[in-house]
Order: structure tokens, then C-alpha cells, then sequence
């Protein structure tokens, strides 16, 4: 069985005009770093709700280039009451290193004390969700809706710093909506307050995922701060996308992710055009195949066949969209209620092939949708 690392034999040219530029100005930067924690890269797996668990973690690794994996976002009562669902989230393993869990929440005693609580678990970092625009989670004073609270959010977020030995970061929107935009604030006052590092997803909630992100708006966080990174996130799906990320913002580093599902070759790919200007072709179909083979078989390690199985099939969907097998193959898929039956369904697949391209050649790229319709009905 081919490595998910398994060298690509197709190269690309970025055509981005910056490229050479934007690829000097990177290597001149120091190594990334969020206070005391050295990261590999500079490109980071942002946080997916329902899929960035630890088998995606552990593909993304495996195949190189990641400088940082975060968590789905975790309730930070639900941690400390022990909840089954929230010490899922934070499961890990040696390989995943270094892992960020993003916490979330209103009141600073449970993030200070979930903050204690991963500390003394081993998490090298933890991250404060002020960026979740989905209405279930706002309603509640958390997410992107501690942005209109400023300065008891500082003091919350100060209140965390203070708790902890390891770094805290922050993601957040560049504001609540367009006659709020309050990123830069809030960025320079969380640096003084202690913060290691802010990702900025370049669109405010109220704007959802409409529209394309504010390149222009990232930059601002990033004039605002002295020290610290300001990682920019929001609408990155290529190479290309994060060659103009860093050419427009000056951002020292990227957060990606539904750019990762559709290709979690995306890392290794910028890795290697930062180092030669060129970059290797995401994986092809057999090597995709092989990739949901060995994320199924981490699943099924943690939660056991029968629920690796109907957890699985939402990444499933993405691989094998990626794949471009047939929609009744995709289907039977779904179906399957045993690895016996998805290991009957995957020779089929491989019989068939792709309806478009070759079982060893490069494949049309897929783009993964993000919620539509208003933000208030997520």
C-alpha cells in the first residue's frame, strides 16, 4: 500500500504575479512561534466542526506540512462536567503534536478552569472561540458575540492568559457586522494583555460566509499588533489563494480548512512552494483511496466498527466527491452498514474508477460548500 506521503509526480508553477515576492519576505520572517511553542510551519489546519478529529489530525500529519492542528470547538462546561462528547474532542495521541484545543464560552471561570484543566493534560496551547457565527452558540453570549462585548472580553481572555503557563490564542471575526468592525481593537489589547497569537477569518457574522473574505480588513489586524502573528484565515483553497492571503494581509502565517477536506496535500504542497517556488500535485485517486482507508481505520480504533462506520460518512462524501466516483457508488456508501459492506462498495469503486480523469492522474478540483441562507437559522 502507497504512503499517504508518496512523492506526486505532477508539479505546478503558481501563476499568483507576488509569488516570488511573497515567498522572499516568508523566508526572511523567523520560524513561527506562539509564545514558548515553536510550530513546524507556518500553515495551519484550522478548527472544523465535525471534522477536524483526531483521525483527520492524524492524515493530515502523515502526510506533512501542518504547523499546527486545532480541535473542533469544545464547550468549556461540557469539558469540566466531564461530558463524553467534549473529551472526544480533546482525544490526541503522541503523533498529534502540536495540537491546539479551541475552547468556547461567556463565563471566564469555565475557560479559565477548562484552560487549567487541558494544561494539565498536556495541551501545548488553547485557543478561545470568538469567531463561531452560528446562532446556537451566539445566543449565549459566546463565539463572535463576545465581539460586542469589548472590555469584558479582554478581561475574560486577560483572565485565561493569567491562569495558565501555556500560550492562549484567539480566533475571531473582523467584527460583529459591517458598522462594527472591532478586529483591530481587539487585537492590539489582547497582545497587551498577554495573548500569543489572533487568527482572523476576514468577515464579519453578520456576513456569515457571503460574500468574499476582506483581505484589506485581515491587514488592519495585522497593522495593529506589534509582536505577535495574526494568522489569516477565511477562503483559502490553493496555493494560489494563500500566495494572495499573505500578499494582500502581510500575514506571517495561514489557517486553512475546508480547503484541507478537499485537499489535505494543501500543507505539504505550500511547504514545498516555500521552499522552491514549485509545488506537487494533491493526491490522486488510488492515493485519496488509500487516505480514507486509513482515516476510517483510526475511527474505528477510537469508536468501534459500528459507530466508526455512520461517523465516517460525512468525510466519506468529501473523499469520494474528490474522487469523482459515480453518485450511485457515493450512495451505496452511505448505506453501508459494516466494514465488510464498505470494503464490497470500495471494489466497486475501484473497477470504476472516476467519471472524469484517471485512477493515477490528476483530478478536477472540488470545493467544499460553507452554510448558506442567514446566519440567524444555522
Amino acid at each position: 500500500m502507497s504512503t499517504p506521503s508518496a512523492v506526486l509526480a505532477l508539479r505546478h508553477v503558481p501563476e499568483h504575479p507576488a509569488s516570488d515576492a511573497v515567498r522572499s519576505r516568508l523566508r526572511r520572517l523567523p520560524p513561527l512561534r506562539y509564545g514558548g511553542l515553536p510550530l513546524a510551519s507556518r500553515y495551519l489546519l484550522s478548527p472544523l466542526a465535525g471534522y477536524t478529529n483526531l483521525a483527520f489530525r492524524r492524515i493530515v500529519r502523515e502526510i506533512g506540512g501542518v504547523g499546527l492542528c486545532t480541535t473542533d470547538l469544545v464547550n468549556a462546561r461540557g469539558l469540566l462536567a466531564g461530558s463524553r462528547r467534549s473529551l472526544q474532542l480533546i482525544e490526541t495521541c503522541p503523533d498529534d503534536h502540536p495540537l491546539a484545543v479551541q475552547i468556547f464560552g461567556n463565563d471566564a471561570a469555565a475557560l479559565r478552569d477548562a484552560a487549567q484543566f487541558l494544561e494539565a493534560r498536556g495541551i501545548p496551547t488553547v485557543d478561545i472561540n470568538m469567531g463561531c457565527p452560528v446562532e446556537r452558540i451566539t445566543k449565549n453570549g459566546a463565539g463572535s458575540r463576545m465581539m460586542c462585548s469589548p472590555a469584558e472580553t479582554v478581561r475574560l481572555v486577560q483572565t485565561v492568559v493569567e491562569a495558565v503557563r501555556i500560550p492562549v490564542t484567539v480566533k475571531m471575526r473582523l467584527g460583529w457586522d459591517e458598522r462594527q468592525i472591532t478586529a483591530p481593537r481587539f487585537a492590539r489589547e489582547f497582545e497587551q494583555v498577554g495573548v500569543a497569537a489572533v487568527a482572523i477569518h476576514g468577515r464579519t457574522r453578520a456576513q456569515g460566509f457571503k460574500g468574499t473574505v476582506d483581505r484589506r480588513g485581515i491587514r488592519r489586524v495585522v497593522e495593529a499588533v506589534q509582536r505577535i502573528p495574526v494568522i489569516a484565515n477565511g477562503d483559502i483553497r490553493t496555493v494560489e489563494d494563500a500566495i494572495a492571503m499573505f500578499h494582500e494581509t502581510g500575514a506571517p502565517a495561514v489557517s486553512i480548512g475546508r480547503g484541507a477536506l478537499a485537499n489535505p496535500w494543501i500543507f505539504s504542497q505550500l511547504c514545498e512552494w516555500e521552499r522552491t517556488g514549485r509545488y506537487s500535485a494533491a493526491g490522486n485517486f488510488m492515493q485519496r483511496l488509500e487516505l480514507l482507508k486509513r482515516q476510517l481505520h483510526y475511527l474505528v480504533e477510537r469508536r468501534g466498527e459500528r459507530v466508526a462506520v455512520i461517523d465516517f460518512r460525512k468525510m466519506a462524501h468529501w473523499y469520494l466527491k474528490s474522487m469523482r466516483v459515480r453518485a450511485w457508488l457515493r450512495n451505496r456508501f452511505q448505506q453501508a452498514q459494516s466494514l465488510g459492506e464498505i470494503d464490497s462498495v470500495l471494489r466497486e469503486i475501484v473497477r470504476e474508477g472516476p467519471v472524469r480523469g484517471s485512477r493515477t492522474g490528476p483530478l478536477p478540483q472540488i470545493r467544499i460548500p460553507v452554510p448558506s441562507g442567514p446566519v440567524e437559522r444555522w
